[in-house]
């Protein structure tokens, strides 16, 4: 049995070495590099965009959610759904504005200041976010192979592996091998999920042994830490404190433009997002349900430890050797696949925005290729770190995500829909959302808040405080030049 998941994780690799490989050599210039020199049709788009979306946040963190409040984890993908129908309007001006990364947008539309701190929120959310990338990846190799890679070795290995990768092609490399791996998890996930359902006994079968809470839409968002059930209201809030962070990582995920920016048209990047919302509707679905009969069929034991492993253990035990082989194959390379992102995304901002912005302006096309490669490796180095020492996948993602949100979606959003808001606005709203969401789990700052407020997440008192500086400090600053915001019209 073990031969063939080696076999087939044998297959996977290779296949992606191959593509980083050959992409490389196509690789001459920092256009080439960051946004794949502008060419990537529609078609490459939906499955790189899909790919990068879906990953261990969907794959272990919500498969986790699910595995402990049933269908009603939907709520977690159900932020990228709304997220998306709002994206399918901004696709065609992002790719207008046509730069390399997120910074360049914040700068051209607001200031330096807002540059600078941009960066450095994109780098503390997108290292985070591959750091449990790394850990899941961990955690399949672990479950393959149980006897000889332990989940911290396995940690190390894909590590390697992602670095090594996404070092070699960059986005060429990127959006290219996400082409194979969409298309592999898209097909396996549509085969698993009914024989599964049929495995766990249908509809009865499901009924019978998971709790009826499972099939509710709050699932058990109203139980409190200490197993208590709390009103509606409360059930809800936890229910948005999934669904929030989400959508707005969507909104404003750099990982997102940057994709569009590598468009070779307009259309192609408007396309592209009609694609995306319908394979992630699928997907997402797909995975919280595959989850939720690995729940049904798996309710003690070692996955019970850790919930996090439902799907590959659910893949490993609850398949005919070949599907399962397949799906976990599909797990494994779809980890690789959004840590290649996420891990790439930070780096361009180090050579970007502050290497060529700041310390080398004239630097040439094989100075930057080197010094981009250097970012990823670093970078990578730092997500290894996070990873071996984070426990719970899902709690990594919310602070990602709420990083990342609070501090920069609104005024990203800003960028292409107020005409008011200003320089100083956005800088405070970044500065106090990334602020917030730092600071809001030290028991210094707990301590200030009765427990109805300082037992949340930190996505709403971060998103209120960046919201709010955004409005407050733009209605007493100057507003904005005709010519900052002439980029940002239709």
């Amino acid at each position: 049995m073990s031969h063939l998941y080696a076999a087939v994780l044998v297959v996977i690799v290779t296949v992606l070495l191959s593509v980083a490989i050959f992409r490389t050599t196509l690789v001459k210039t920092k256009a080439d590099y960051l946004v794949a020199g502008r060419s990537l049709p529609a078609f490459v788009l939906v499955l790189t965009l899909l790919t990068s979306w879906i990953g261990a946040g969907s794959l272990f963190a919500g498969a986790e959610n699910a595995y402990k409040n049933g269908f009603a984890a939907l709520w977690q993908p159900a932020g990228g759904w709304l997220g998306l129908l709002l994206i399918y309007f901004i696709a065609p001006r992002a790719r207008k504005f046509a730069q390399f990364t997120l910074p360049d947008l914040l700068e051209a539309r607001y200031n330096q200041t807002a540059r600078v701190l941009g960066t450095f929120a994109i780098l503390f959310a997108y290292v985070g976010i591959t750091s449990y990338q790394f850990k899941g990846g961990g955690d399949v190799l672990h479950l393959i192979f149980p006897d000889t890679v332990s989940s911290q070795l396995g940690t190390y290995l894909i590590a390697f592996f992602v670095i090594v990768t996404t070092a070699l092609a960059g986005m060429s490399s990127v959006a290219y091998m996400d082409v194979a791996i969409g298309s592999l998890v898209t097909v396996i996930c549509v085969i698993a999920a009914p024989y599964l359902f049929f495995q766990a006994g249908g509809w009865a079968g499901l009924h019978s042994v998971l709790p009826p809470q499972y099939f509710e839409v709050l699932g058990n968002y109203r139980l409190s830490p200490s197993g208590a059930e709390q009103p509606v209201a409360m059930g809800l809030v936890r229910a948005l404190e999934f669904l929030v962070p989400t959508m707005l990582l969507m909104l404003g995920n750099q990982v997102m433009y940057q994709k569009f920016f590598s468009a070779k048209s307009e259309k192609d990047a408007r396309l592209s997002v009609v694609g995306w919302i319908i394979g992630t509707l699928v997907l997402e679905t797909l995975i919280v349900a595959i989850a939720v009969f690995g729940r049904a069929l798996y309710p003690t034991g070692e996955v019970a430890i850790h919930p996090r492993e439902i799907i590959p253990y659910t893949a490993r035990h609850g398949l005919p050797a070949v599907l399962g082989a397949i799906l976990l194959g599909a797990v494994f390379a779809k980890v690789i696949s959004t840590a290649s992102n996420y891990l790439f995304s930070p780096a361009t901002n180090l050579v970007n925005d502050v290497f060529v912005r700041y310390i080398s302006p004239d630097a040439s096309n094989k100075r930057v290729l080197i010094i981009s490669r250097l970012a990823v490796v670093l970078l990578g180095c730092w997500a290894l770190y996070q990873a071996v020492y984070a426990e719970s996948i899902l709690q990594k993602m919310l602070w990602a995500y709420t990083i990342y949100s609070a501090a920069l979606t609104p005024v990203v959003l800003a960028a292409f829909y107020s005409k008011r808001v200003t320089a100083w606005g956005a800088v405070a709203a970044i500065a106090g959302g990334t602020v917030v969401t730092l600071a809001w789990d030290l028991p210094g700052v707990k301590s200030l808040f009765p427990h109805i407020i300082s037992d949340r997440d930190a996505i709403f008192p971060a998103l209120f405080v960046a919201v709010a500086a955004l409005i407050i400090v733009s209605l007493f600053t100057a507003p904005p030049r005709e010519s900052q915001l002439a980029q940002f019209a239709e």
